[in-house]
């Protein structure tokens, strides 16, 4: 397997949470799609979801893929809170994992702050400004 990408709805601010995201992990956005860029005769788009994100796409580390759309209104509400995945991040270093967690979780709700667990890694868990769930570790003993 090449990569695991996680994939995120939002409510209308995906475009606003990846622009946090992306000021937290670097990079640039390798793919923006609004609602509007596939509008035809065929495929009608309401006004208010026009600039809305289809598809946005943020490559973070070497090999993988943070990427997220909008769920239009007529499609319901995405209810973040009651969502109990989470996105794990693998640090390559106790400074990085303080880095990702502290500015993943401004804004947010930490769970579980950063710290030495009793598994031996230095880990912290929280739900950021968005809702979403992290899980940021460091494990001294992985060789991978």
């Amino acid at each position: 397997m090449r990569a695991i990408n996680p994939w995120i709805n939002f409510n209308g601010n995906a475009e606003e949470a990846f622009t946090f995201y992306k000021s937290v992990f670097g990079g640039e956005f390798a793919k923006i799609v609004r609602f509007n860029d596939l509008a035809s005769d065929d495929f009608q788009i309401p006004e208010n979801e026009a600039d809305k994100i289809m598809h946005i796409a943020l490559p973070i580390g070497q090999n993988n893929v943070l990427i997220a759309n909008d769920v239009p209104e007529f499609m319901g509400r995405v209810s973040e809170n009651e969502n109990r995945s989470k996105i794990a991040i693998s640090a390559e270093s106790r400074e990085e994992a303080e880095r990702l967690f502290n500015g993943l979780s401004a804004g947010g709700a930490v769970e579980g702050p950063i710290g030495d667990s009793p598994w031996g890694t230095y880990a912290g868990m929280f739900r950021d400004k968005y809702g979403i769930e992290w899980i940021v570790e460091f494990d001294p003993n992985y060789n991978g």
